[in-house]
């Protein structure tokens, strides 16, 4: 998909809501019951289709082994880091 940088003001509705305009959802190819996840970059809110997300988070973690324990990882790091900080 070619992303035209074409802007256009929204309105905030009475309920925080806001209606992503019809060719906006046509270019990203999202319907109704499609799900987005949001996130702030410093001051913008930014909106993705979740399966444009999952796809690139399994992309990211794609390279690390089967038997490698990521949640393990942290933890002894965690600890590692507790200890010096007790030691110190």
């Amino acid at each position: 998909m070619a992303h035209k940088r074409n802007a256009l003001e929204l309105t905030i509705g009475p309920q925080g809501r806001v209606v992503i305009p019809a060719p906006m959802r046509k270019a990203m190819g999202i319907g109704a019951g499609d799900a987005l996840v949001a996130h702030l970059e410093e001051d913008r809110l930014v909106l993705e289709k979740a399966d444009a997300v999952k796809r690139r988070l399994k992309g990211r973690f794609s390279a690390v082994d089967a038997g490698v324990s990521l949640a393990g990882e942290l933890i002894a790091d965690r600890r590692e880091e507790s200890a010096r900080e007790n030691a110190g």
